[in-house]
């Protein structure tokens, strides 16, 4: 069994103890203490579910009217093969960053320079990176995977978002699928800080010097297409990255994840959403090689 589930074990034994002697305390105060309304969620069907969002803002509204949202299914039938989008171009720095509880998600926030992915000539800046389980995006390979509600699609255990920003504050992402394997390297240095801000939405520490690389991991093929952010307003004109290599997480580090998010956020992976004709591209080195199609080294 992992140590944190013998930890939250515990910890339930002793708060179970605790309130049969803690009769004096106000009925008032224990629901204010047990009661956190979140503005969404990820429950289908509740009133402030994913197919609610866009009526719950005004400013939320592309939720529901939006014909560019994300996440989508990466299946290979509508994916064209796009040599000339060329390897990534990303310069990364290792720079101070704090990790936030944000109730919904885990995210370590880059306080200094952490570097840029630069696409058709436009720097997009790392501003901070997150985690989504299961895995928001999904792909035509039933190999070691969930089938999703489309059952073509299949969804992993877990997926990293790096979120970029430009200048003019469009954003750019780079999603990594993970699925159950070998412990995360880049997570595991995070662990302790993750712990310390388990069960606290808004809550942050400081982490130190964090290296971008560690997160971003290795993997030349990519899936590009233009979509949205995942979480409300959904904003649209995101340029999407997906690294088609999969990478391992240990059941410990998702569970650690999934535990320190408020309840109810264990699941915070958006449904997929249509792709109403879109482009989707892909990039792969050696068949591009093969065909004489060389990329280049920017795109």
């Amino acid at each position: 069994m992992c140590p944190t589930r013998h930890l939250r074990l515990a910890l339930s034994a002793l708060l179970a103890g605790v309130l049969l002697l803690s009769a004096v305390v106000p009925a008032a105060r224990a629901q204010e203490e047990t009661e956190h309304e979140e503005e969404f969620s990820y429950v289908q069907g509740a009133e402030n579910g994913p197919e609610n969002w866009g009526a719950i803002k005004e400013e939320w509204a592309a939720c529901s009217t939006g014909r560019m949202q994300s996440p989508i299914d990466l299946s290979d039938e509508d994916v064209s093969l796009v040599c000339s989008l060329g390897y990534l171009n990303h310069t990364y720095r290792a720079a101070e960053a704090s990790i936030v509880n944000r109730g919904h998600d885990i995210m370590v926030r880059f306080d200094g320079d952490a570097g840029s992915l630069v696409i058709n000539g436009t720097a997009y800046y790392l501003r901070q990176l997150h985690w989504h389980s299961p895995t928001e995006h999904a792909v035509d390979d039933r190999s070691n995977c969930m089938l999703s509600s489309d059952a073509r699609a299949c969804r992993y255990d877990m997926e990293l978002h790096m979120v970029h920003e430009s200048a003019e504050n469009k954003a750019a992402v780079i999603g990594i699928l993970y699925k159950i394997g070998r412990p995360d390297a880049f997570l595991h240095k995070l662990e302790p800080f993750i712990r310390r801000i388990a069960d606290g939405p808004d809550r942050e520490v400081r982490v130190g010097v964090v290296d971008p690389w560690g997160a971003r991991g290795k993997g030349c093929a990519y899936y590009r297409y233009m979509g949205s952010l995942t979480t409300p307003p959904c904003t649209e004109g995101v340029i999407w990255t997906i690294i088609k290599k999969v990478r391992t997480v240990s059941r410990c580090q998702l569970e650690l994840l999934r535990e320190a998010v408020h309840d109810g956020m264990e699941d915070n992976a958006r449904p997929l959403q249509e792709v109403n004709n879109r482009d989707i591209g892909i990039f792969r080195p050696r068949p591009c090689k093969h065909y004489g199609l060389f990329p280049s080294a920017a795109e």
